[in-house]
């Protein structure tokens, strides 16, 4: 069974939800979506991981990028990085800690990423939204100590509309895009979500 998506013009998470809508309805089979942007593509790519799926793109050109899933055949089952991880998720919605004064806001960040280098077990997840996002784009203090957290293993995941809507997508420096069906699904399978 091969079923086919046109995901293309769609906005995020839309062609996200709209592939796993599909793969929920069969046990084997193939879905292949077809997009129009680099950062669906990734997104796809990404939940067919995440359902430990084999996935691969399977033709790209201006403006259309086909990604192939697999389902009930070649599974690809993948370890954790790493044991210490906790199975909780750090959802951060600001380059700053607390309210009132801001630069002791950001200086209170830093402390917090910082001290995350320092806290075994480490969380499974950090998810960075609006504001957020300037922690793995533009602070060098924090961009440090993500990366040690993302080497790790602990997943660092900037929402892609904030990005675009701060301008800060191409200064990505640590982990990755994601979109909100990532974000809400990761929040959800998390035994604990902690927003700062």
């Amino acid at each position: 069974m091969v079923i086919e998506i046109d995901a293309r013009g769609l906005g995020c998470p839309k062609p996200v939800i709209n592939t796993k809508k599909e793969l929920d309805k069969i046990d084997q089979g193939v879905v292949i979506t077809t997009v129009d942007n680099e950062i669906a593509k990734e997104n796809i790519l990404k939940l067919a991981k995440s359902l430990n799926l084999e996935s691969k793109v399977i033709k790209q050109e201006k403006d259309l990028i086909c990604i192939e899933i697999i389902k009930g055949e070649n599974v690809i089952i993948e370890q954790d990085k790493s044991l210490e991880l906790e199975d909780k998720c750090i959802f951060i919605s600001s380059d700053k800690m607390g309210k009132g004064n801001d630069e002791l806001g950001n200086v209170l960040i830093r402390g917090f990423i910082y001290t995350l280098t320092e806290s075994k077990p480490y969380p499974k997840s950090i998810l960075l939204v609006n504001g957020g996002v300037r922690l793995s784009t533009e602070n060098e203090d924090t961009i440090e100590n993500l990366k040690i957290l993302e080497e790790a293993g602990v997943e660092i995941l900037s929402c892609g509309t904030c990005l675009d809507y701060y301008g800060v997508k191409e200064k990505l420096q640590v982990g990755s895009v994601t979109n909100m069906y990532t974000i809400v699904d990761t929040m959800k399978n998390s035994s604990q979500t902690i927003s700062i």
